[in-house]
């Protein structure tokens, strides 16, 4: 059950977080894409508590439409993958791969 919110209405747009939060180099580029999205949208939300899932289940419930989700692919472990994260969208639950340089715009398009 979520709180199903028109994103554009949702209070806190986006929740960024590290895949792991005891991982430095993850932590890192995790609070980069943070402050760069707090920038442009102001209402973004930072989570690192628990496992990736009840993430999820916690930014759904506060009707928080889009997750990101820096990861070891984001560092570059698949080289096809470097400086990509994960979004999620509350919705429908399906996982894009979107390139850093590329998140602001597609966060600004989905929120419409």
């Amino acid at each position: 059950m979520y709180l199903a919110l028109p994103p554009v209405l949702a209070p806190i747009k986006v929740c960024v977080s590290p895949l792991l939060k005891n991982k430095t180099e993850l932590v890192e580029k995790a609070q980069s894409v943070f402050s760069s999205l707090k920038k442009t949208f102001g209402a973004i939300a930072w989570d690192d508590n628990g496992n990736v899932g009840k993430r999820y289940r916690r930014q759904d419930e506060i009707g928080t439409p889009f997750c990101v989700v820096i990861d070891f692919d984001t560092l570059g472990e698949n080289s096809e993958l470097l400086d990509t994260v994960t979004v999620r969208d509350r919705d429908t639950g399906v996982q894009e791969r979107v390139a850093i340089a590329e998140l602001e715009s597609y966060i600004k398009n989905k929120l419409g």
